[in-house]
């Protein structure tokens, strides 16, 4: 028994040894590269910086390739810990006119959002809503109170639109107390997104951008915010849906997260587990105000592109090619020969724009975009407005039953769109006994009376018969036919034909382009009884 010991414990002693030291190297090597690693706001490169001891490398983002990420089973502590010296709280104050200032703000919420809103711009509750019976004209006052968080050493702060819209005072709170009175560099409404950079900064404790299209749903997150200057408030949940549109803006792309996001927190990061940012908590829908774990957050993907123009030249210049969009259903895809419902219809492509240059064609539906799959209308806006102005881009289309490849070349999003044409000459009304409507080529007289533009070319309906086909189609009086199966309609007698000429092929369905009320849309036109 006492040979046995020295061959079988003394080995085991050795390579517990070895086990430990080298665990206790690998620590070491660890802690110092977390410690030193920062990432290139601009290129998201990674640079090691000299160990300092006092250095705020202390608190950098842990965002080395490779790096575990924090594990939820053991707690957010660290994570937060880590990343939530970098999380301020934005206070604003205006001078504002008494009545009505709360709403000429430009950042829209859809119905049932207001409470939300109101809560960052009215923080005092109702009391400002007695005073506007007032008769001052202007008065400094409180605006608001949000959330942001520092991006550079130097301090650039990210926030929302909505929390600094109208201040002419802003003063960003750090968590250990610290107060620095802030200039907004820029700001996008489109996008509710603000730059803001804090006057005399220096080595601020900063965190990075992440890569949110990695992000699935059911994935961690960690909201953290600073509300009402208080110190941070962090909150943890899981990714619950990607790609929401809440109809607040022409780029809705939120990520829904179900961990909870209250008052105060507009403007402050939404962290992935390795403490990147993935993105910035905007809004909730409550019923009552309260978070009920339905939040939204702008993607970091949107975000990093606005706020580098916003950095660069304090405005966003976005991509345009000039093209008229509708959804696409099943209806509009029989009528147009698609076996799927994917892509943006074209409604109207501008005269003179890019699209007009690289031979879109009304009816054309676009399926990809520089290699981006366009599955729904609303994906097209996003993915143009993103792409470089001036860059040469590969379309993807489908006409008239096949498949064409187009090279596009963006332009800055005009500030006004306008267009000309000539007035067609006026003729007497037809009365199409085929779809139940009275047709009559637009002329000026109709123009003034229905308000129709000048650029707008087609056949007006005047009247339609109740449970007539035209009515059972949706046609209205005052729409204007356009096109019919991609042809010009330039009569009353050209509607009734080649409507006609179709039901004798046996055909059931044909695609109408409408003009009604000054936007255009795609109909699919049943030629059925």
């Amino acid at each position: 028994m006492n040979r046995l010991f020295p061959r079988v414990i003394l080995p085991a002693l050795k390579w517990s040894a070895l086990v430990l030291a080298t665990a206790a190297v690998v620590t070491t090597v660890t802690t110092v590269t977390t410690l030193n690693v920062y990432a290139d706001n601009d290129s998201q490169s990674l640079q090691v910086l000299p160990m300092e001891p006092t250095s705020v490398a202390a608190i950098a983002p842990i965002n080395k390739p490779g790096l575990q990420p924090w594990a939820p089973s053991a707690g957010f502590a660290d994570l937060i810990e880590h990343v939530s010296p970098a999380v301020v709280h934005v206070s604003t104050s205006g001078f504002v006119e008494r009545s009505g200032s709360r709403n000429g703000r430009n950042f829209q919420f859809p119905p049932g959002w207001e409470d939300f809103f109101r809560d960052f711009q009215n923080p005092r509750g109702n009391q400002d809503e007695s005073e506007d019976d007032q008769p001052q004209s202007k008065q400094k006052r409180p605006l608001g109170i949000g959330s942001g968080f520092v991006i550079s050493a130097d301090g650039y702060v990210v926030t929302n639109h909505h929390v600094i819209d109208r201040a002419d005072e802003i003063v960003v709170a750090m968590t250990n107390g610290d107060e620095y009175q802030a200039q907004i560099i820029g700001s996008d409404p489109k996008t509710d997104l603000a730059l803001l950079k804090l006057d005399d900064a220096s080595d601020l404790p900063f965190v990075v951008w992440g890569d949110d299209e990695k992000s699935r749903v059911g994935d961690w997150v960690v909201a953290i915010g600073n509300p009402f200057g208080l110190g941070g408030s962090a909150s943890t949940g899981i990714i619950s849906a990607r790609g929401r549109d809440i109809r607040s803006g022409p780029y809705d792309d939120y990520i829904q997260v179900d961990a909870a996001i209250n008052r105060g927190n507009s403007g402050g990061p939404l962290f992935n587990t390795r403490g990147e940012v993935i993105g910035i908590n905007t809004a909730i829908y409550s019923p009552n105000g309260g978070s009920v774990g339905i939040g939204f957050s702008i993607p970091a993907t949107m975000a990093k592109g606005v706020v580098r123009q916003l950095q660069e030249s304090g405005s966003v210049e976005r991509g345009w090619i000039g093209v008229g969009i509708q959804e696409m259903d099943k209806d509009l895809a029989d009528s147009l020969g698609r076996d799927n419902d994917s892509g943006a219809l074209i409604t109207a492509v501008e005269e003179g724009a890019p699209a007009s240059k690289a031979g879109l064609q009304v009816g054309d539906i676009i399926l990809e975009f520089d290699g981006h799959a366009i599955e729904e209308m609303r994906d097209l806006p996003r993915v143009v407005a993103q792409a470089s102005v001036g860059g040469n881009y590969r379309l993807s289309i489908w006409r008239d039953g096949d498949l064409k490849n187009l090279t596009i070349k963006t332009e800055p999003f005009p500030d006004e769109l306008a267009g000309t044409s000539a007035t067609p000459t006026p003729e007497e009304s037809t009365e199409s006994n085929l779809i139940d409507a009275q047709l009559k080529l637009l002329s000026d007289y109709e123009r003034r009376e229905y308000g129709i533009d000048s650029s707008i070319s087609g056949v007006l309906v005047e009247s339609v018969e109740r449970n007539g086909l035209a009515a059972r189609n949706g046609l209205r009086r005052g729409d204007v036919i356009v096109q019919v199966d991609s042809k010009a309609m330039t009569s009353a007698q050209a509607v009734t034909d080649t409507l006609s000429s179709a039901k004798d092929a046996g055909r059931s369905k044909v695609s109408m382009l409408l003009n009604r009320g000054g936007n255009s849309r795609f109909l699919a036109f049943s030629l059925e009884d």
